[in-house]
């Protein structure tokens, strides 16, 4: 059975590490095509969050940056969100250059306040959004420090409940099979990964077109988990995405870890 990890239903409490940072390469068909940056910081109940991706593909012909923030709570166990924001800016050769953000506010699990640009009307097969799909949420931030903590055992099963200021929609993980993780120096940790299947199943915000029903019936969608059991951690290892144009993945290059005793945990790859 799938385990919720929304803020409604929290897990057990457990202690955050104190510092996360982490860099991740990012590929397209094979092709490196930027890098992603991740860290998280816990200071007593709160946490802060801040991750920024940056990519350049087929030859400088396209750029995109995109910044995001989050902070919460962190001291039921379940990370509970309180802001977020996500900036973002596109440049093309052909085309104009695109921004936009979104900032959102949270009260109690729930949305509470929200600001969107660019705007415009949404197209006639948009499914809407209502009050109830903002209720009882994480942002895409919090999911991933939600999905992290602990289940050194069992990380893929769980299942949760995404608002990212656009698109309410669910993940579900499956247990797949495990995969052996090679380091350059060894860390201590366990060198084995978690191959968790991800489901993705829009609930409102998103348009029903082709493009949305292929990324529904896609079950090649893969999240490897690597546990960390010196920090309670099972860490993000690597992203699979299969697409019609090529496979997008996300791989880890160097993670540290800092305990809340201030042990510093460094994993590459």
């Amino acid at each position: 059975a799938l385990v919720s990890a929304t803020p409604a239903t929290a897990a057990a409490p457990a202690q955050w590490p104190a510092e996360v940072s982490a860099v991740y390469r990012i590929t397209f068909g094979g092709m490196d095509v930027g890098r992603f940056h991740y860290s998280s910081k816990v200071n007593g109940a709160s946490y802060t969050m801040d991750a920024r991706a940056d990519i350049k593909a087929v030859l400088g012909a396209f750029e995109w940056q995109g910044r995001t923030s989050s902070s919460g709570s962190a001291s039921s166990g379940a990370p509970k969100p309180q802001a977020y924001n996500f900036d973002f800016k596109s440049s093309a050769i052909i085309g104009r250059d695109k921004t936009g953000f979104v900032r959102m506010g949270f009260k109690e699990g729930a949305v509470s306040a929200l600001s969107v640009q660019p705007t415009k009307p949404p197209p006639p097969d948009m499914v809407p959004l209502k009050d109830e799909h903002k209720q009882n949420v994480l942002d895409p931030l919090s999911a991933v420090m939600a999905l992290s903590l602990g289940s050194a055992q069992r990380p893929c099963d769980r299942k949760l409940a995404i608002f990212d200021g656009k698109q309410r929609f669910d993940l579900a993980f499956a247990f797949r099979g495990q995969q052996k993780i090679a380091e350059r120096r060894p860390s201590g940790q366990p060198g084995i990964g978690f191959v968790c299947k991800v489901r993705y199943t829009p609930i409102a915000g998103y348009r029903q077109n082709e493009e949305t029903r292929e990324f529904i019936k896609n079950t090649e969608i893969e999240m490897v988990f690597r546990p960390v059991p010196s920090a309670n951690l099972s860490i993000p290892y690597q992203v699979t995405i299969p697409t019609a144009a090529g496979t997008a993945m996300l791989i880890a290059e160097k993670i540290a870890i800092t305990t809340p005793g201030r042990a510093v945990i460094a994993l590459s790859n």
